[in-house]
């Protein structure tokens, strides 16, 4: 009966229990975000991999926020996704930041060894970023115009989310050079 009970000592258990949880996010993915679409994202000034990222340098460019966790399995396919949009949007004005909410960097540096990433990456232990986007799983990620509001809130992270992701990316970059 003891093998039953769910022991944070226990690394296995932990991370299956963490896989458990990403999985049920990502398989109940919602739309979701403290912030109204439409209304301003939070501002955004955390340390990244190389110095420091603000979100206010990212004005007159789309930006795809995208909040991950080194045991979040979704978070494994979502990068090279992430990456593949990073390569081919860039050049338009796509700013792809992966902010990560590990308590330890040391979990995301060792996620990093084994998970190529191209985009931006910043680290928020404290969790305070999340909690002003309204963060409820992970991935959850925000798409934001370069005026800075909220165009779209998304969690989870499925294949099936591929197309759907890309054309609002590819629907804010078209708005961005209108204007």
């Amino acid at each position: 009966m003891n093998s039953m009970i769910y022991d944070r000592s226990k690394p296995r258990q932990r991370l299956r229990f963490a896989t458990v949880v990403c999985i049920l996010a990502s398989a109940f993915a919602f739309e979701s975000a403290a912030v109204d679409v439409g209304a301003p994202a939070p501002d955004v000034s955390l340390p990244a991999l190389t110095g420091k990222f603000e979100s206010s340098q990212a004005r007159g460019k789309v930006l795809y926020v995208d909040f991950w966790a080194s045991w979040c399995v979704p978070c494994r396919q979502s990068f090279p996704w992430m990456n593949e949009m990073q390569a081919k949007y860039a050049a338009r004005g796509l700013q792809i930041v992966a902010i990560n909410v590990d308590a330890k960097r040391a979990d995301a540096e060792r996620f990093l060894g084994q998970v190529e990433s191209k985009v931006t990456i910043a680290f928020d232990a404290n969790g305070d970023t999340p909690k002003r986007f309204g963060v409820k799983g992970m991935p959850s990620s925000y798409l934001i115009a370069g005026d800075g509001r909220l165009i779209k809130a998304h969690s989870g992270f499925r294949d099936s989310d591929k197309a759907a992701l890309e054309a609002a990316i590819v629907a804010a970059l078209d708005a961005t050079q209108r204007k």
